[in-house]
């Protein structure tokens, strides 16, 4: 129920499937990552988990257009149209690649769909139970009704990996999925597929361009076991905003999604609707300046090198007093620089300061900061940002994402 999750987007995966055939490879991003999020409009909502891009957005339309008047489902309809753009815009930009089509399903559609597809057939690698999603399952292959199917995808309590092993959980799901409805000879029946898109269309949201038929029809590399899901990783945890989040190297993040489909980052994403600053875009000119409030010896001269590497102009380090949290400020004409580094570093928003020097940026590093773990490697996030198709060849190892990484084409067996 909304009353209780309210509208946080619970689970999200980015696919892509190569335009001339190839391995479709899927990316589920951590629901508590903690991100610069935006509207669709491209206006940023500030630094929340990215679940939260979807609720934010929500939350402000519904209360603009109740305003306005517009009531029922109008004003429901119209208030998660908000929400759905919201999402789009966020993850184009926290990972810099287009997305071209949507499809959205709540918990009560998953229940609907897993009555029509049961038994599901799933692997665990050890027996759990866990009162709080009521998955109470033995090790080894056992096939699920459509509560325990539920209760499968939700669990997170009791497991090692927490969230993260929940992620592989849904991936493994949907493999499972693919398999039986291949060895049904659902894929290649045109009637087969009518009549289950039948059934599960009430439940599902697609874009008005997405043509579902036809897109199972055409996608064979979905259904020959030629699909790879990886968890993008998280550079550790935090609490911000009195929540318990992920901590992301951004810089990473984008720089492995972009090298393992050997997208070029230079053009802008095409979707429309989500506007806003280019997330790949080259750093805007700036002299940046960082001081140490963080306690860590040595944390401001490595962030400057950091900056400068990705290519802001070195200004100078300091220290200063211990503060709490990492804050971003700047002069007269470097609010697009200071924007891009507050991303970078998962802070709030940039503020300006008539106490900086034009064309400068100030960062006050806090407590709360965390060295990028590419520095630490000695990763060059810079490099990364310049993959281009032809550096495909060269896609990152499995285990540059988190956890095991869960490959499609029969039942895989999870946490």
């Amino acid at each position: 129920s909304s009353d209780i999750g309210y509208y946080n987007t619970n689970t999200l995966i980015l696919m892509h499937i190569p335009a001339d055939g190839g391995k479709v490879t899927a990316f589920s991003i951590p629901r508590d990552d903690y991100v610069q999020t935006f509207n669709g409009d491209g206006t940023a909502q500030g630094h929340f988990k990215i679940k939260e891009a979807y609720a934010n957005a929500y939350t402000v339309a519904h209360d603009k257009l109740s305003g306005q008047g517009v009531k029922g489902a109008d004003l429901e309809a119209q208030s998660r149209e908000a929400g759905r753009e919201a999402t789009l815009a966020t993850v184009q930009n926290f990972l810099g690649v287009p997305i071209d089509h949507f499809a959205e399903v709540n918990l009560l559609g998953f229940y609907d769909i897993a009555k029509v597809l049961q038994p599901i057939r799933v692997c665990l690698k050890h027996p759990v139970h866990d009162w709080y999603s009521g998955a109470n399952f033995h090790a080894g292959v056992q096939d699920l009704n459509p509560k325990q199917a539920l209760a499968f995808v939700r669990q997170r309590h009791g497991l090692d990996g927490g969230d993260l092993d929940r992620t592989h959980r849904q991936q493994a799901f949907i493999s499972s999925v693919t398999h039986k409805l291949k060895t049904q000879g659902v894929f290649n029946d045109l009637g087969k597929l009518q009549g289950l898109f039948g059934v599960v269309k009430q439940d599902l949201v697609i874009d008005n361009k997405f043509d579902v038929l036809d897109f199972a029809q055409q996608a064979t590399n979905l259904t020959g076991g030629n699909v790879v899901f990886h968890t993008l990783p998280i550079a550790g945890f935090g609490n911000r905003n009195n929540e318990d989040v992920n901590l992301v190297n951004v810089d990473q993040v984008r720089s492995l999604v972009q090298a393992t489909i050997g997208h070029d980052p230079s053009p802008s994403p095409s979707s429309g609707g989500t506007g806003g600053t280019k997330p790949s875009a080259k750093p805007a000119p700036a002299t940046v300046d960082v001081f140490n409030g963080s306690g860590k010896t040595g944390a401001a001269a490595d962030e400057l090198k950091s900056l400068t590497a990705l290519g802001y102009s070195a200004g100078q380090t300091s220290n200063a007093a211990t503060q709490l949290k990492t804050t971003v400020v700047y002069g007269a004409g470097a609010q697009q620089a200071a924007q891009q580094i507050a991303t970078k570093l998962g802070t709030a928003a940039a503020t300006s300061s008539a106490s900086v020097p034009a064309g400068h940026v100030q960062v006050t590093l806090g407590t709360d900061f965390t060295p990028p773990p590419a520095a630490a490697s000695g990763g060059s996030s810079s490099t990364a940002q310049s993959a281009s198709p032809a550096s495909a060849a060269s896609a990152p190892p499995d285990s540059a994402f988190a956890g095991d990484s869960v490959k499609e084409g029969g039942i895989p067996c999870v946490n």
